[in-house]
C-alpha cells in the first residue's frame, strides 16, 4: 500500500466518553460483579481478513476508565490483518476490562470495516490516478473517526463539513438563478476556499467550466459521457492554464470502479464507505491469572 496518513483527530477523547457514558450509565452493574482489585489480561482475535483502524479509540476505551490499562498491539493500524490471529493484548483491572469491552469493540470493528471496504476500492482502481475519496455521508458524530479509518484504508479525505470547502449542488444552483451566479457568489462569501460544481449533464460542465470553479463532480453520467467530460476539462486545463479537479460519483460500485477510473477522473467519492457499513468481526477472550 502507499504510504497512509495516521495523524489522529483531536476529539478521540471526547468521542469515546460520550460512548461511554451511553453503555455505562449511572454505573456497570455487569462489572461489579467482579472483585474490585482483580487484575486480568484479555487478546482481541479478528475472526476474517482485515484492514486494522481504529487502536487509538479501542485503547482509549479502557484508560478512560483506568489508567492503569495497558495494551500492546500485534499490528498497526492501516495494516492487513488475517483471520484467526490476534491483533492486541491487554492487561489491567478487570472491573475496566468488562466495562470498556463492548465500547472498544464497537470502535475497532466498524472502523477496521470502513478501512477494509475502502482498500477493497483502492485495490481496484490500482494503476490509475485515480484516488478514492470519502462523502459526508457519515455516522452522527463519528465523521473524523472514519475519515481516519478511509485513510487507513488508503483512501482520501473530502472536504470535512459545509464550512471548509463549497460543493454547489442542484438546489443551490436553483436558489442562486445559474451555475455562474452560485459560483461568483461563492467567490464573494468564501474567498481562498475550493468551488466545485455538481453537474448532470455535458452542458452545465461547459458552464461550470466557463464560470471558474476549482472543481467538477460528475454525478450518476455513464463511463462513455465521463469520458468525454474529462476530454472538456483537460481541453480547458490546456487552454486556460488552470487545474480543474474532475470527480465522479453516484453508483460507484466494486464491480464498475475499475470502468470510471480508465476514464481518466482525478477521484471517486463513494458514500457507501461510510455508510454502507459492514463490521469487522472481532472477539475478545478475557483471563486472570
Amino acid at each position: 500500500m502507499p504510504q497512509i496518513d495516521l495523524t489522529l483527530p483531536d476529539d478521540i477523547d471526547s468521542t469515546v466518553e460520550r460512548a461511554l457514558a451511553e453503555d455505562i450509565g449511572d454505573g456497570d452493574r455487569n462489572a461489579a460483579l467482579a472483585d474490585d482489585g482483580l487484575q486480568a489480561k484479555a487478546r482481541v482475535i479478528v475472526r476474517e481478513n482485515a484492514i486494522l483502524s481504529g487502536a487509538p479509540w479501542f485503547e482509549r476505551s479502557f484508560t478512560a476508565l483506568d489508567e492503569r490499562v495497558r495494551v500492546d498491539w500485534l499490528a498497526d493500524d492501516g495494516q492487513r490483518i488475517h483471520s484467526n490471529t490476534p491483533v492486541c493484548e491487554i492487561t489491567g483491572p478487570v472491573r475496566a476490562l468488562l466495562s470498556g469491552e463492548r465500547t472498544a469493540l464497537n470502535f475497532l470493528q466498524l472502523l477496521s470495516g470502513v478501512a477494509s471496504c475502502t482498500f477493497d476500492f483502492v485495490e481496484r482502481v490500482k494503476g490509475t490516478n485515480t484516488q478514492i475519496i470519502d462523502t459526508r455521508k457519515t455516522l452522527p458524530g463519528l465523521r473524523s473517526a472514519q475519515r481516519y479509518a478511509v485513510r487507513c484504508g488508503g483512501g482520501v479525505n473530502h472536504r470535512f463539513g459545509l464550512f471548509d470547502a463549497i460543493l454547489i449542488k442542484e438546489n443551490h444552483i436553483m436558489a442562486a438563478g445559474s451555475i455562474e451566479t452560485a459560483v461568483a457568489k461563492a467567490r464573494e462569501i468564501a474567498a481562498g476556499q475550493f468551488v466545485q460544481v455538481e453537474i448532470e449533464t455535458l452542458e452545465e460542465l461547459e458552464q461550470a467550466l466557463e464560470a471558474g470553479c476549482d472543481g467538477v463532480l460528475l454525478d450518476n453520467l455513464a463511463s462513455h459521457v465521463l469520458a468525454r467530460a474529462v476530454n472538456m476539462a483537460d481541453a480547458h486545463r490546456r487552454r486556460f492554464r488552470r487545474d480543474i479537479v474532475i470527480e465522479a460519483s453516484g453508483d460507484i460500485s466494486l464491480r464498475n470502479v475499475r470502468e470510471v477510473a480508465d476514464t481518466g477522473v482525478d477521484r471517486i467519492s463513494i458514500g457507501g464507505l461510510t455508510k454502507h457499513i459492514r463490521a469487522t468481526d472481532f472477539s475478545m477472550r478475557m483471563h486472570t491469572d
